[in-house]
Protein backbone atom coordinates (compact mmCIF):
# COMPACT_ATOMS: atom_id res chain seq x y z
CA UNK A 1 0.00 0.00 0.00
CA UNK A 2 2.65 2.50 1.03
CA UNK A 3 5.21 1.56 -1.56
CA UNK A 4 5.57 5.18 -2.64
CA UNK A 5 7.14 6.02 0.74
CA UNK A 6 10.81 5.30 0.43
CA UNK A 7 11.53 3.93 3.91
CA UNK A 8 15.26 4.47 3.84
CA UNK A 9 17.48 5.99 1.17
CA UNK A 10 20.60 4.34 2.51
CA UNK A 11 21.35 1.35 4.71
CA UNK A 12 22.15 3.79 7.54
CA UNK A 13 19.90 6.80 8.05
CA UNK A 14 21.85 10.06 8.36
CA UNK A 15 21.29 10.08 12.13
CA UNK A 16 23.96 7.38 12.47
CA UNK A 17 26.77 8.55 10.18
CA UNK A 18 29.31 6.64 12.28
CA UNK A 19 27.55 3.27 12.13
CA UNK A 20 30.08 0.46 11.67
CA UNK A 21 33.02 2.59 12.89
CA UNK A 22 35.04 1.63 15.95
CA UNK A 23 36.58 4.65 17.69
CA UNK A 24 39.10 4.77 20.51
CA UNK A 25 38.62 7.84 22.73
CA UNK A 26 41.58 8.86 24.89
CA UNK A 27 40.62 11.06 27.80
CA UNK A 28 41.34 11.72 31.45
CA UNK A 29 40.32 9.37 34.24
CA UNK A 30 37.08 10.38 35.91
CA UNK A 31 36.13 12.83 33.18
CA UNK A 32 32.57 12.15 32.09
CA UNK A 33 32.76 11.17 28.46
CA UNK A 34 30.29 13.48 26.77
CA UNK A 35 32.46 13.11 23.69
CA UNK A 36 32.20 9.31 23.68
CA UNK A 37 28.44 9.59 24.21
CA UNK A 38 28.15 11.88 21.20
CA UNK A 39 30.09 9.51 18.97
CA UNK A 40 28.01 6.57 20.21
CA UNK A 41 24.81 8.52 19.52
CA UNK A 42 26.06 8.96 15.95
CA UNK A 43 26.31 5.17 15.66
CA UNK A 44 29.96 4.48 16.50
CA UNK A 45 31.26 1.67 18.68
CA UNK A 46 33.26 3.60 21.28
CA UNK A 47 36.15 2.18 23.30
CA UNK A 48 37.50 4.41 26.04
CA UNK A 49 41.10 4.57 27.10
CA UNK A 50 42.00 6.93 29.94
CA UNK A 51 45.38 8.38 28.97
CA UNK A 52 45.59 11.11 31.58
CA UNK A 53 45.00 11.38 35.30
CA UNK A 54 44.42 14.68 37.11
CA UNK A 55 45.92 14.88 40.60
CA UNK A 56 46.80 17.62 43.15
CA UNK A 57 50.08 19.53 42.61
CA UNK A 58 53.23 18.33 44.40
CA UNK A 59 52.87 21.31 46.75
CA UNK A 60 49.98 23.64 47.60
CA UNK A 61 52.32 26.30 48.99
CA UNK A 62 52.55 28.64 45.96
CA UNK A 63 48.76 28.58 45.44
CA UNK A 64 48.09 29.06 49.15
CA UNK A 65 50.44 32.07 49.26
CA UNK A 66 48.68 33.59 46.27
CA UNK A 67 45.26 33.01 47.87
CA UNK A 68 46.42 34.70 51.09
CA UNK A 69 47.35 37.80 49.03
CA UNK A 70 44.47 37.50 46.57
CA UNK A 71 43.44 41.15 46.90
CA UNK A 72 46.82 42.31 45.52
CA UNK A 73 46.09 40.88 42.06
CA UNK A 74 44.41 42.76 39.19
CA UNK A 75 43.47 39.73 37.10
CA UNK A 76 42.94 36.00 37.50
CA UNK A 77 43.46 33.94 34.34
CA UNK A 78 41.92 30.49 34.10
CA UNK A 79 42.63 28.27 31.09
CA UNK A 80 41.18 24.89 32.05
CA UNK A 81 38.23 23.43 33.88
CA UNK A 82 40.70 21.55 36.10
CA UNK A 83 42.28 24.90 36.97
CA UNK A 84 38.85 26.26 37.91
CA UNK A 85 37.90 23.28 40.08
CA UNK A 86 41.20 23.01 41.91
CA UNK A 87 41.47 26.77 42.44
CA UNK A 88 37.98 27.13 43.92
CA UNK A 89 38.35 24.02 46.08
CA UNK A 90 41.56 25.42 47.49
CA UNK A 91 40.00 28.85 48.04
CA UNK A 92 37.34 27.12 50.13
CA UNK A 93 39.89 24.98 52.01
CA UNK A 94 41.61 28.25 52.97
CA UNK A 95 38.35 29.54 54.42
CA UNK A 96 37.49 31.97 51.62
CA UNK A 97 34.71 32.10 49.09
CA UNK A 98 34.15 33.86 45.79
CA UNK A 99 33.51 37.18 47.55
CA UNK A 100 37.30 37.23 48.11
CA UNK A 101 37.57 37.72 44.32
CA UNK A 102 35.43 40.87 44.24
CA UNK A 103 38.27 43.23 43.26
CA UNK A 104 39.72 40.77 40.78
CA UNK A 105 38.88 40.69 37.10
CA UNK A 106 38.71 37.22 35.58
CA UNK A 107 39.79 36.24 32.08
CA UNK A 108 39.31 32.73 30.79
CA UNK A 109 40.28 30.54 27.87
CA UNK A 110 38.32 27.54 26.65
CA UNK A 111 34.66 26.69 26.38
CA UNK A 112 34.89 24.02 29.09
CA UNK A 113 36.56 26.53 31.38
CA UNK A 114 33.63 28.88 30.85
CA UNK A 115 31.15 26.11 31.72
CA UNK A 116 33.07 25.29 34.91
CA UNK A 117 33.15 28.92 36.00
CA UNK A 118 29.42 29.21 35.37
CA UNK A 119 28.85 26.39 37.88
CA UNK A 120 30.34 28.70 40.51
CA UNK A 121 27.94 31.49 39.46
CA UNK A 122 30.78 33.73 38.38
CA UNK A 123 30.76 35.95 35.32
CA UNK A 124 34.15 36.35 33.63
CA UNK A 125 35.20 39.90 32.74
CA UNK A 126 36.86 38.84 29.50
CA UNK A 127 36.73 35.87 27.14
CA UNK A 128 38.94 36.09 24.03
CA UNK A 129 37.37 35.49 20.59
CA UNK A 130 36.70 31.79 19.89
CA UNK A 131 37.87 30.99 23.45
CA UNK A 132 41.43 30.72 22.08
CA UNK A 133 44.52 31.48 24.20
CA UNK A 134 46.40 32.99 21.26
CA UNK A 135 43.78 35.73 20.95
CA UNK A 136 43.78 36.56 24.67
CA UNK A 137 46.67 39.02 24.72
CA UNK A 138 45.88 40.68 21.37
CA UNK A 139 42.31 41.43 22.43
CA UNK A 140 42.96 42.12 26.10
CA UNK A 141 40.45 44.79 27.25
CA UNK A 142 42.98 47.02 29.03
CA UNK A 143 46.66 47.86 29.06
CA UNK A 144 48.70 45.09 30.63
CA UNK A 145 51.51 47.36 31.78
CA UNK A 146 52.05 47.00 35.53
CA UNK A 147 49.14 44.60 35.97
CA UNK A 148 49.58 41.77 38.46
CA UNK A 149 48.11 38.54 37.12
CA UNK A 150 47.50 35.26 38.93
CA UNK A 151 47.65 32.22 36.67
CA UNK A 152 46.76 28.88 38.37
CA UNK A 153 47.79 26.14 35.96
CA UNK A 154 48.94 22.59 35.42
CA UNK A 155 52.21 21.93 37.23
CA UNK A 156 54.19 20.55 34.30
CA UNK A 157 53.95 20.42 30.54
CA UNK A 158 51.72 23.45 30.03
CA UNK A 159 52.32 25.95 27.22
CA UNK A 160 54.50 28.96 28.00
CA UNK A 161 53.29 31.17 25.14
CA UNK A 162 50.63 32.97 27.15
CA UNK A 163 52.96 33.90 30.01
CA UNK A 164 55.63 35.14 27.57
CA UNK A 165 53.15 37.36 25.74
CA UNK A 166 51.61 38.81 28.90
CA UNK A 167 55.07 39.51 30.34
CA UNK A 168 56.21 41.11 27.08
CA UNK A 169 53.34 43.59 27.47
CA UNK A 170 54.49 44.60 30.93
CA UNK A 171 52.35 42.38 33.13
CA UNK A 172 53.69 40.61 36.20
CA UNK A 173 52.48 37.02 35.94
CA UNK A 174 52.49 34.81 39.02
CA UNK A 175 52.17 31.20 37.88
CA UNK A 176 51.08 28.71 40.52
CA UNK A 177 50.56 24.97 40.13
CA UNK A 178 46.89 24.19 40.87
CA UNK A 179 46.88 20.58 39.65
CA UNK A 180 49.07 18.05 37.88
CA UNK A 181 48.37 15.62 35.07
CA UNK A 182 50.10 12.28 35.04
CA UNK A 183 50.05 9.02 33.15
CA UNK A 184 47.63 6.30 34.35
CA UNK A 185 48.95 2.88 35.38
CA UNK A 186 47.28 0.61 32.86
CA UNK A 187 45.32 0.18 29.64
CA UNK A 188 41.75 -1.19 29.64
CA UNK A 189 41.70 -4.69 28.13
CA UNK A 190 39.20 -3.75 25.41
CA UNK A 191 41.52 -1.00 24.18
CA UNK A 192 44.56 -3.27 24.20
CA UNK A 193 42.73 -5.98 22.21
CA UNK A 194 41.40 -3.48 19.64
CA UNK A 195 44.89 -2.00 19.16
CA UNK A 196 46.52 -5.43 18.85
CA UNK A 197 43.94 -6.67 16.35
CA UNK A 198 43.97 -3.47 14.33
CA UNK A 199 40.19 -3.14 14.54
CA UNK A 200 40.14 0.61 15.25
CA UNK A 201 38.90 2.83 12.44
CA UNK A 202 39.78 5.99 14.32
CA UNK A 203 41.59 7.21 17.42
CA UNK A 204 40.93 10.63 18.95
CA UNK A 205 43.23 12.97 20.89
CA UNK A 206 42.04 16.15 22.60
CA UNK A 207 45.41 17.29 24.01
CA UNK A 208 49.14 16.90 23.47
CA UNK A 209 49.55 15.19 26.80
CA UNK A 210 47.07 12.44 25.92
CA UNK A 211 49.17 11.71 22.81
CA UNK A 212 52.37 11.52 24.88
CA UNK A 213 50.81 9.41 27.61
CA UNK A 214 49.14 7.12 25.03
CA UNK A 215 52.61 6.38 23.66
CA UNK A 216 53.98 5.80 27.17
CA UNK A 217 51.08 3.53 28.10
CA UNK A 218 51.31 1.42 24.98
CA UNK A 219 55.13 1.14 25.09
CA UNK A 220 55.01 -1.58 27.78
CA UNK A 221 52.47 -3.75 25.93
CA UNK A 222 53.74 -3.03 22.42
CA UNK A 223 57.56 -2.94 22.77
CA UNK A 224 57.97 -3.02 18.99
CA UNK A 225 56.25 0.38 18.75
CA UNK A 226 52.58 1.26 18.49
CA UNK A 227 52.70 2.96 15.07
CA UNK A 228 52.60 -0.31 13.09
CA UNK A 229 49.35 -1.24 14.87
CA UNK A 230 47.80 2.06 13.79
CA UNK A 231 48.49 1.64 10.07
CA UNK A 232 44.79 1.23 9.23
CA UNK A 233 43.63 3.65 11.92
CA UNK A 234 42.77 7.26 11.23
CA UNK A 235 44.28 9.72 13.77
CA UNK A 236 42.03 12.63 14.79
CA UNK A 237 43.23 15.71 16.67
CA UNK A 238 41.35 18.57 18.33
CA UNK A 239 43.72 21.33 17.20
CA UNK A 240 47.15 22.46 15.91
CA UNK A 241 49.03 21.91 19.19
CA UNK A 242 47.79 18.32 19.51
CA UNK A 243 48.39 17.71 15.78
CA UNK A 244 52.01 18.77 16.15
CA UNK A 245 52.49 16.15 18.89
CA UNK A 246 50.81 13.51 16.68
CA UNK A 247 53.25 14.39 13.88
CA UNK A 248 56.18 14.15 16.29
CA UNK A 249 55.15 10.78 17.73
CA UNK A 250 53.19 9.02 14.95
CA UNK A 251 54.56 10.81 11.91
CA UNK A 252 51.09 11.88 10.83
CA UNK A 253 47.67 13.19 11.71
CA UNK A 254 44.65 12.57 9.47
CA UNK A 255 41.90 14.79 10.82
CA UNK A 256 42.10 18.10 12.65
CA UNK A 257 39.04 19.87 14.00
CA UNK A 258 38.36 23.28 12.45
CA UNK A 259 36.95 24.57 15.71
CA UNK A 260 39.15 23.37 18.58
CA UNK A 261 36.37 21.93 20.73
CA UNK A 262 34.78 18.53 21.24
CA UNK A 263 31.91 19.67 19.00
CA UNK A 264 34.39 20.67 16.33
CA UNK A 265 36.12 17.31 16.57
CA UNK A 266 32.80 15.43 16.40
CA UNK A 267 31.86 17.40 13.26
CA UNK A 268 35.20 16.63 11.61
CA UNK A 269 34.86 12.91 12.39
CA UNK A 270 31.36 12.79 10.90
CA UNK A 271 32.57 14.57 7.74
CA UNK A 272 35.42 12.07 7.50
CA UNK A 273 32.98 9.15 7.86
CA UNK A 274 30.77 10.60 5.12
CA UNK A 275 33.81 10.74 2.87
CA UNK A 276 33.91 14.54 2.82
CA UNK A 277 37.47 14.78 4.10
CA UNK A 278 40.64 13.74 2.35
Amino acid sequence: MHSHHSISQSPHPPTTPLAGKTILVTRSIGQSSQFGDRLAAAGATVIEMPALEIVPPSSWKPLDQAISKISTFDWLILTSSNGVEYFFNRLQTKGKNKSALKKLKIALVGEKTAQSLKKHDIQPDFIPPHFIADSLVINFPESLAGKKILFPRVESGGRQVLVKELTARGAEVIEVPAYESCCPQSIPLAAEIALRNGTLDLITFASSKTVQFFCLLTAAKFPEGITQYLSKTCIASIGPQTSQTCHDLFGRVDIEAEEYTVDGLTKAIIQWAQGLLG
